[in-house]
C-alpha cells in the first residue's frame, strides 16, 4: 500500500483527490458494520433508505442539496 501525506494529497487536482475519496469510502461500506452508529441513527437512516426505496423521485440529488446547503 502506498502512503501519502495528507499535504502531497491535498496538492493533488480535484478530480484526484475526490477518486483517492471514493476509494476510501467504497473501503468503509465494505464493512459497513464496523461504522460506529448509534441505534437512533441506524433506525434513521433504515427509515429513510426505505422511503427512497418506495419514492425515489422525491429524493434530492446531492447537487440540490450542496446547493441549499451552501446558500443557507
Amino acid at each position: 500500500m502506498n502512503r501519502a501525506s495528507i499535504e502531497h494529497i491535498l496538492e493533488l487536482p480535484p478530480s484526484d483527490r475526490v477518486a483517492i475519496v471514493q476509494e476510501i469510502w467504497e473501503s468503509v461500506v465494505e464493512d459497513i458494520s464496523a461504522i460506529p452508529l448509534t441505534t437512533g441513527q441506524r433506525e434513521e437512516l433504515e427509515k429513510r433508505w426505505l422511503d427512497f426505496q418506495q419514492n425515489p423521485e422525491e429524493g434530492e440529488s446531492w447537487d440540490e442539496v450542496e446547493k441549499a446547503l451552501r446558500s443557507e
